[in-house]
C-alpha cells in the first residue's frame, strides 16, 4: 500500500470556490456565492466528497449545482488522485479525479482541478477547504 501524506487525512468543509478563464477574468463561483460541501479523506486511502450550491433559494431559472463522488485516493504531498467508483455523475465512474493541492499557513487547503469546461466556459477552478475533524 502506498504511504499517504497525512496532512490531507480528515474531514474538511468547503469555504470558497472560484473560477477564472484563460485570461484570468473572474467567472461566477462554480457552486454559487454560498458554496456548501464536505470532503473526507480516510487514512486507509478512501475518500468521499459532496458539493452543492448552498443557497436556501435560487434565482428563477437557476439550477442547483450538485456533485458527489467517492473512491480510493493517493496523495503524494502535491497531487491528489482519486479513482472514482461512485458518483452522482456516472461519467466520472472508473476515471481519475486529479487535483493540485496546496496547504496554507492558516491550515486551510486548496484543491485545484486541471483546466476544464464548466458552465460552458473553459476555466481554472480553486476550492478552499477548512479542516473540521
Amino acid at each position: 500500500m502506498t504511504q499517504i501524506d497525512g496532512r490531507i487525512v480528515g474531514t474538511w468543509r468547503l469555504l470558497q470556490t472560484k473560477g477564472v478563464d484563460d485570461s484570468g477574468k473572474a467567472l461566477p463561483e462554480p457552486y454559487g456565492p454560498k458554496p456548501n460541501g464536505v470532503v473526507c479523506f480516510q487514512a486507509d486511502g478512501r475518500m468521499y466528497c459532496v458539493l452543492c450550491d448552498g443557497r436556501a433559494e435560487l434565482p428563477v431559472d437557476t439550477n442547483r449545482v450538485f456533485m458527489s463522488y467517492a473512491g480510493n485516493y493517493t496523495f503524494d504531498g502535491a497531487t491528489l488522485s482519486t479513482r472514482v467508483d461512485a458518483s452522482s455523475d456516472q461519467s466520472r465512474v472508473g476515471g481519475d479525479q486529479v487535483r493540485a493541492v496546496t496547504f496554507r499557513p492558516d491550515g486551510r487547503m486548496t484543491l485545484a482541478p486541471p483546466r476544464r469546461m464548466f458552465g460552458g466556459v473553459m476555466q481554472h477552478q480553486a476550492l478552499l477547504w477548512e479542516r473540521v475533524g
